[in-house]
């Protein structure tokens, strides 16, 4: 039980990284949640210095989720203090916990008065992990959206959206055999549902037409 409540804090601990707030601190001299926005994360970061900015501050926080299910998952070495009912096996069940603990770690960061981002590219890193495919069609489905309306909140929500979707059409349409479907399936839900929460903001903006667009040319410097 301790084990596995160490590898939760530590990937608490590696989403909890305030990736943007350090880029925008280095790159800028300024604290990113007092611009645009106001969020902690990549799209803000697109919008206020830029898309060469922005494009690494989602790689790296995509990164985080990454590493808390290829790295410190890998620090869990007991048996499960509960019966394991999914159709994974014990790593892959921690895994996932792993992932789930980096995005709370992402959204409500201990290093900057518990506001961070919005999750996304930190779900994504822990979901390219466990169904690569899936991950890959939604991050079409995210620059496709992105590239025909300048919304990066549009795209996020679109991308998030599509993950269940996608996995819905591949199992049930083509057939593919996707391995932990009726497990992975739930969580993809409930990720899209968090999702879609954490951008109600957003959604008002969007909807009211006064969303800010992001440009792709260079920001200039302050």
């Amino acid at each position: 039980m301790l084990n596995l409540f160490f590898v939760i804090i530590l990937s608490y601990l590696v989403g909890s990284i305030p990736t943007s707030i350090l880029i925008s601190k280095l790159v800028r001299g300024i604290d990113i949640r007092n611009y645009g926005s106001g969020n902690a994360g990549g799209s803000n970061v697109f919008r206020v210095l830029g898309w060469k900015w922005g494009i690494l501050t989602i790689i790296l926080d995509a990164l985080k989720g990454a590493i808390a299910v290829i790295v410190v998952a890998r620090f869990y070495l007991d048996r499960f203090p509960f019966n394991n009912v999914t159709p994974f096996d014990d790593f892959t069940l921690v895994q996932i916990i792993c992932g789930v603990a980096a995005v709370m770690g992402h959204v409500w960061t201990l290093f900057a008065g518990f506001k961070g981002g919005k999750g996304i590219a930190t779900g994504l890193g822990v979901l390219i992990m466990i169904v690569t495919v899936d991950m890959a069609l939604a991050l079409g489905v995210f620059f496709l959206v992105v590239g025909l309306s300048r919304y990066i909140s549009l795209g996020s929500l679109a991308a998030a959206v599509a993950v269940p979707l996608i996995m819905i059409i591949r199992e049930n349409i083509f057939g593919v055999d996707i391995r932990g479907y009726h497990t992975i399936l739930p969580f993809a839900i409930l990720l899209a549902l968090f999702v879609i929460y954490t951008h109600r903001a957003n959604i008002g903006r969007l909807l009211e037409g006064s969303e800010r667009k992001v440009s792709f040319s260079k920001k200039k410097s302050a």
